[in-house]
């Protein structure tokens, strides 16, 4: 089908608020503006589809910085650019000086004059608050150790896909429960008042001050957060399941602990079945990945699965391809948003 060119989204009129703005967690986004990016996401994604061809974009210049290696987010980003008229410089931890020869400000400062926006996926939050500090443009976090905003997004757009709406919705984690996802999920589904659950072992629970939070906002919008040790228990009734790896990246020397401290928090189908929506349609499975499901990776050839097993990733409740091509239309949104 030959491109169309049409006028801009009707919905980027209720992202007016996030012009020139970027986002380094959901935290810095109201639940109006979080619902209104939702809505620019899935009309960029639905006029990609029809093959209208944007450019809203066009002669934008977009940095992006990567210390952690990336397949989703990188090609996410790279695409959501293009498909808009905008271009993208991938910087790695080899290509620049970030915080070595020279300092994340200076480079900030040198960024800010040459582009119009920057992308982060690296190690420290305080770093890519320091990029938007210092470079003067709007700046994303594509992913840091305490924080995951760009996939929450891509969550919520996969779940308001499925099920149309939120409320009603119970979502749980199940799993390392204070990593940046599980973090990330917790604040989205508070924001768009949903049921949420972290299903965890004690000593990876997250941190008391964010779950407390988290419970503010959710009871505002008529949405639950509550953490469970309980992986069977946890599970009852929900409508979402969501694992991710057991060991981040960064954290591989501890992987052996990891597999004996959550083996029982595997998600299989015996766990799905245990939602008591396995068999009416109403239950889905989320991952962020990459996914140690099998024994087709390197680190899994000698164990087999690890936090989730084949027959529940390769079934038909498994949106996880779907989540993953949402990270583009999601990012999409953000800088068709601020710029």
């Amino acid at each position: 089908m030959p491109a169309r060119h049409e006028d801009p989204p009707v919905s980027l009129l209720q992202c007016a608020s996030l012009k020139g703005r970027g986002l380094l967690s959901l935290d810095d986004l109201t639940d109006d503006e979080l619902l209104a990016l939702l809505d620019l996401a899935a009309e960029l994604k639905q006029r990609k589809r029809v093959g209208i061809r944007g450019n809203l974009l066009h002669r934008k210049h977009i940095a992006m910085i990567f210390e952690k290696t990336s397949t989703r987010t990188r090609c996410a980003a790279a695409v959501a650019a293009a498909d808009e008229g905008g271009r993208t410089e991938y910087l790695s931890a080899r290509d620049i000086h970030l915080g070595k020869k020279e300092s994340v400000a200076d480079t900030a400062r040198v960024l800010g004059r040459m582009f119009d926006g920057i992308f982060f996926r690296g190690y420290s939050q305080q770093r890519v608050a320091w990029l938007a500090e210092y470079s003067g443009r709007p700046v994303w976090n594509g992913l840091t150790d305490e924080s995951h905003p760009t996939q929450a997004l891509a969550d919520l757009l996969t779940v308001r896909e499925r099920f149309g709406a939120f409320k009603g919705v119970k979502v749980v984690y199940v799993g390392d429960g204070r990593n940046n996802v599980a973090n990330s999920l917790m604040a989205g589904c508070a924001k768009v008042g949903m049921d949420f659950v972290d299903c965890t072992p004690p000593s990876l629970a997250p941190p008391r001050d964010l779950v407390a939070a988290a419970e503010r906002v959710a009871a505002a919008n008529g949405g639950s957060v509550a953490i469970s040790h309980d992986p069977a228990l946890a599970v009852r009734g929900a409508n979402v399941v969501y694992t991710d790896v057991w060991a981040s990246m960064g954290e591989e020397s501890k992987m052996e602990e990891r597999i004996a401290l959550l083996k029982p928090y595997r998600v299989d189908m015996a766990l799905m079945n245990a939602t008591g929506n396995a068999a009416n349609g109403a239950l889905v499975f989320l991952h962020c990945l990459p996914a140690f499901h099998d024994r087709n990776t390197d680190l899994t050839k000698d164990i087999g699965a690890m936090e989730v097993t084949d027959d529940v990733f390769e079934s038909k409740m498994s949106l996880v391809f779907d989540q993953a091509e949402n990270r583009m239309h999601t990012i999409k949104a953000l800088f068709v948003a601020a710029l």
